[in-house]
């Protein structure tokens, strides 16, 4: 990992323009495992002055060139797939096993979804005497977060790469040895000069120079909503496009007809998985009010086996949130459950006891939660559920839609028609009908302010495709 101290441009590693050095702090001690360099927007130019220059070869590169590529980058990631994991435990504090079977393989699955999209994938298409094409944008800047970096990473680069354009990654200053692994596994694929180039830093620092830099032609963002705004109000100067994915605060809705035990309990489960940091998480659990207290002692039930610990003992289920910041803010929200009126289930304030250092926080349940607490309206981004009553059918959907996000949203029936017609009326990008599977396959994205755009398989390419009429081409 001597790279962590260099960025990749233009097929290199290279010293940033003005050294300055950043602590990467592993959230299960607090304390400081390595340091990354961090960059500036001399560097920022750097990186894009490559992806420009090597922007018309690849370009016009063939399907079966990008599809190679491709190949060998999943090749190489699979390689290291084991150290992918640790990086991501040591960064992030996700347990091993999770790391690997759910951070590390989200990358390995996007690269395969790629792979197979681009096989098929339509770039023109004749309508009359038109022709209709798809060609490459130009630039990108990626920025990406620290809570699912190989998956943001992967779910970026690999339609980039399979649109034909050359790209600026930005990893999360927070969890940012992943990006650098990425970088390697790139470097290691025999990607050409330019195409894929790296530089680290902060937001203020580098992902608002790449967001505004007259030569990037997209940016494709995930993080907050804040952050967002901030990136879109940076590029609109330039009238660049703008993809992204941003916050949630999904709704499950547990319908009357559904098995209440095991909709409750895999809801907490949702809920809880990465330690909560999922934007996509269904943190607003609505139940039939009649049997809202049976649904409290199903969730505290469930709550209770979550163990909190070390990411590296086999016997832990979550681990530490990202940071001092998360830490700080989920423990404020869970303040604001308690005295705002919320019933506490399960969990509360503070470490787990046995714990008495590291950014853990206890699983925590709320009931009674009404959609005017801060704990309904909030993302919260840790193990917190809000469980809320609802009367009927319409009480629900209302709730469900009465939010200023639309990322995800969930559906809980014994009848699938019946969960068909809900799920119709839900304002939100990826409905779930009873837990299904995670689909690679599936577009990714939200309404509202959860961001624009779609990502994942065949989807994620046209965010990094212009479209070109050529009228009167003939027949």
């Amino acid at each position: 990992m001597s790279n962590r101290l260099k960025f990749f441009i233009d097929g290199q590693w290279v010293d940033p323009v003005r050294p300055a050095l950043l602590d990467v702090i592993d959230p299960s001690t607090e304390e400081a495992f390595t340091q990354i360099a961090i960059g500036s927007a001399a560097d920022v130019d750097r990186a894009v002055a490559a992806a420009k220059a090597a922007f018309p070869a690849f370009s016009v590169t063939s399907r079966e060139e990008r599809l190679s590529l491709l190949e060998r980058i999943l090749a190489a990631y699979n390689d290291r797939i084991d150290y992918i994991a640790e990086a991501v435990s040591r960064e992030m504090g996700a347990p091993l096993p999770f790391a690997r079977d759910s951070q590390a393989t989200s990358g390995s699955a996007h690269l395969e979804t790629t792979i197979e999209a681009l096989k098929s994938f339509a770039f023109s298409e004749k309508r009359g005497t038109t022709m209709i094409v798809r060609e490459p944008i130009g630039v990108c800047a990626l920025i990406t977060p620290w809570n699912w970096p190989l998956n943001q990473i992967a779910c970026k680069v690999a339609p980039a790469i399979a649109a034909g354009c050359t790209m600026v990654l930005k990893p999360s200053e927070i969890a940012p040895i992943t990006g650098v692994l990425f970088a390697e596994i790139m470097e290691a694929a025999g990607t050409p000069k330019g195409v894929f180039n790296l530089v680290q830093g902060t937001g203020p620092d580098v992902g608002q120079p790449m967001a505004s830099h007259p030569d990037v032609d997209m940016v494709s963002f995930t993080g907050s909503t804040r952050a967002g705004v901030a990136v879109a109000k940076a590029a609109a100067d330039t009238v660049k496009r703008v993809a992204q994915e941003l916050g949630g605060k999904s709704a499950n809705i547990i319908l009357p007809d559904a098995d209440l035990k095991v909709a409750v309990s895999k809801g907490v489960a949702g809920c809880f998985g990465n330690s909560g940091q999922s934007c996509n998480a269904p943190t607003r659990m609505l139940v039939p009010a009649d049997r809202h207290d049976e649904a409290l002692a199903v969730a505290k039930a469930a709550a209770e086996p979550f163990v909190v610990g070390d990411p590296r003992s086999p016997d832990t289920r979550l681990g530490p949130v990202v940071s001092h910041v998360q830490f700080d803010k989920i423990q404020a929200l869970i303040e604001a459950g308690i005295r705002e009126g919320a019933t506490l289930v399960a969990g509360g304030p503070g470490r787990p006891e046995h714990l008495n250092r590291g950014y853990y926080v206890r699983p925590t349940v709320f009931g009674n939660v009404t959609n005017d607490m801060t704990i309904a309206r909030e993302e919260i981004f840790g193990p917190v559920l809000s469980i809320m009553p609802y009367r009927d059918e319409e009480e629900a959907i209302t709730i469900a839609n009465d939010t200023v996000y639309g990322l995800a949203a969930y559906v809980q029936s014994g009848d699938i028609g019946h969960a068909r017609r809900v799920a119709a009326r839900l304002r939100a990008g990826c409905v779930h009908v009873n837990y299904p599977a995670w689909d690679p396959y599936a577009p990714f994205g939200g309404y509202k302010q959860s961001g624009n755009g779609r990502e994942y398989g065949e989807w994620g390419l046209h965010d990094f495709l212009e479209v070109k009429a050529v009228i009167g081409y003939g027949e």
